[in-house]
């Protein structure tokens, strides 16, 4: 059972649907580490042709999925080039003290397209030392939720062939991405060296990502996958569940960005709360007047109501993060235990307060 009863946290916090669990129940297995597993190698198939590419590769978390491609693509004291809120830099260092890369930060919206990337190369008041990696992010997640489109890719893609860089794609929830967009996951991210995305977020399987690529490029990828201790046995259960999560989590997405929009209105509309971002995909930031509300009375408020909350500091932000497993019922329950939770922890009684 779920820790709240309406899960906005994040959307890895899903449990696995009736027929993930007959699917792993009934998966076929043997030892992945072997390449013996059939139920995982079908699900490395799969996704390489969904996403256009040679091969594919079933790693236990995105993290591990992101740093095994950057160690595929870059030798130690290259330069990675990456917006500086990107999901990656926050993984504890992971690419200076395992792949021994620096990164040259890019402030964006959200969108790092060729243009940024460019004169962040050429401005530099010291050179980059070996720029080999353009590092983006689709969606993007401390952003709002952003989504960008194919074009974008296109332009890092030629920039990148221009300047003999390799292109990695962090795409944790690039489902959500192709849905905003209206496109397919494989024009979305057309010439990416690697792609990473989740199965076990908006797609809602328990565990999960995977790595899509070149043969040669996922042959290397899959080396560190075993080097950072990534092997695993009969991994054909979780692997079950990663097929149902591609069967039937992409249609149920767009509802997960209109539920996202809903609650954006609720929560605009309670006094010592703004929106940061327009609710774009399946995320919804606010930011938290401490001048109206107590941040932490609010939270807990919320949660002893049983509405799952995410509290991020410092800052005075929330994030809030829809998935299948809540509707739209549960999002106007949501929005009214947020606004009585609001009134408990309001500091003073502002003009056109809650009454």
């Amino acid at each position: 059972m779920a820790p709240y009863r309406i899960e906005l946290r994040s959307d890895t916090q899903t449990v696995p649907t009736p027929d993930m669990r007959e699917a792993m129940a009934m998966a076929e297995v043997a030892d992945e580490q072997w390449g013996e597993d059939p139920t995982v190698l079908e699900l490395e198939r799969t996704c390489a042709d969904m996403f256009g590419r040679e091969a594919a590769v079933f790693v236990p978390s995105g993290t591990m999925g992101n740093l095994t491609s950057m160690l595929a693509l870059t030798g130690r004291g290259d330069t990675v080039i990456v917006d500086g809120l990107s999901h990656m830099v926050g993984e504890n260092g992971n690419y200076a003290v395992v792949a021994g890369c620096t990164l040259l930060p890019v402030e964006t919206d959200g969108v790092l397209d060729a243009d940024m990337v460019r004169e962040r190369l050429d401005s530099a008041t010291i050179p980059p030392a070996r720029p080999a990696l353009i590092w983006t992010e689709n969606t993007h997640n401390v952003r709002g939720g952003v989504s960008w489109g194919p074009e974008v890719m296109q332009g890092i893609v030629e920039l990148a062939a221009e300047r003999g860089m390799r292109v990695h794609l962090d795409g944790a929830r690039i489902f959500n991405a192709a849905v905003d967009q209206g496109v397919s996951v494989e024009e979305l991210t057309a010439g990416a060296d690697t792609v990473q995305f989740c199965l076990s977020k908006g797609l809602g399987a328990p565990f999960g990502s995977m790595v899509v690529g070149s043969g040669e490029t996922i042959e290397r990828v899959a080396r560190y996958k075993k080097m950072l201790g990534g092997a695993m046995r009969q991994a054909g259960v979780m692997a079950a569940a990663g097929l149902i999560a591609l069967r039937d989590g992409p249609a149920r997405l767009a509802a997960d960005h209109a539920n996202a929009q809903r609650l954006g209105e609720l929560l605009a509309d309670i006094p010592g709360l703004d929106l940061i971002y327009p609710a774009a995909t399946n995320m919804v930031f606010v930011r938290v007047d401490p001048e109206v509300l107590d941040q932490q009375r609010f939270v807990d408020a919320a949660r002893a109501q049983g509405v799952g909350v995410a509290d991020i500091r410092p800052g005075h932000r929330l994030r809030f993060v829809t998935h299948h497993q809540v509707d739209a019922s549960a999002i106007e329950e949501a929005g009214q235990i947020l606004r009585d939770a609001a009134e408990s922890a309001a500091l003073h009684a502002p003009a056109g307060a809650i009454g």
